[in-house]
């Protein structure tokens, strides 16, 4: 019985839920079909605010892909080519190129596929008995280039290639200690810290949340920015947020933003 990725929203916050319950939430084609699927949907929501991911129950975040079904998605190159780049990291891409907020809520295990898409996320909370690592060494096959964009900005070369190079599986103190983690709380406390979070980021003006997420992204690149960039960096000037906020600021009260 194939995985599915279970959706819910509620007061701009959506919530994908990664289920495979009988296998430890890893990632099947299905999976990552619907993943990309959901991602460019809501990545086209201007009312949405946040975007948290998790797995379904407290076992693991997602145990990696579904390696029973490599035998037939990937019996050749072409297949392989397709599985990986028009299926993984076409659902990578979209994690990563969601322009509000996204936190990754991680319970038990976040292996493989797990920590890629963990990798492409914002935030990444995770509880103190959560385990990360890609040991495919030990399985005969490379991760495959387009998956490892996101890790590999996240921590760096001499990391990735410490993970995948050993095949270690890492606790949680030792991955929030490399950068793969945001931070780490008591088991029983994820989801109230991951919820805790998107009210946190719920609370800020929501034009300002994707205006950081797209500057951070545009300095990575390592370009000096354009004369229209830097002019286009004050366009908060021209809102109704920014308003509310001064005002809201000098009269000591709860700012009020409308996204606008």
């Amino acid at each position: 019985m194939p995985g599915e990725i279970l959706f819910s929203q509620d007061a701009g916050v959506a919530t994908l839920t990664l289920s495979n319950p009988a296998k430890l939430n890893a990632v099947d084609a299905d999976m990552w079909r619907a993943l990309e699927q959901h991602m460019r949907t809501l990545n086209a929501n201007p009312e949405l605010r946040c975007v948290l991911l998790r797995g379904a129950g407290d076992k693991a975040f997602a145990a990696g892909g579904d390696i029973e079904e490599f035998i037939t998605v990937r019996a050749t190159v072409d297949d392989a080519l397709h599985y990986h780049e028009g299926l993984v990291a076409a659902a990578l891409d979209a994690v990563r190129a969601c322009p509000v907020p996204t936190i990754a809520m991680i319970q038990g295990a976040c292996i493989g596929g797990g920590l890629e898409i963990a990798g492409c996320c914002d935030i990444r909370i995770a509880g103190e008995s959560s385990r990360f690592g890609a040991p495919i060494n030990k399985l005969g096959f490379s991760m495959y280039p387009g998956e490892m964009a996101g890790l590999l900005e996240l921590v760096g070369p001499a990391v990735l290639l410490e993970i995948l190079l050993e095949g270690r599986i890492l606790v949680a103190r030792e991955a929030l200690a490399k950068g793969l983690l945001t931070r780490v709380v008591d088991d029983e406390e994820v989801e109230h810290e991951a919820l805790a979070t998107a009210a946190r980021i719920l609370k800020g003006a929501p034009l300002v949340a994707r205006w950081h997420k797209q500057w951070v992204h545009r300095l990575t690149r390592g370009t000096p920015l354009s004369q229209e960039e830097k002019r286009a960096a004050f366009d908060f000037l021209a809102t109704d947020d920014y308003k509310e906020g001064l005002d809201a600021f000098l009269a000591k009260r709860t700012p009020v933003f409308k996204g606008r």
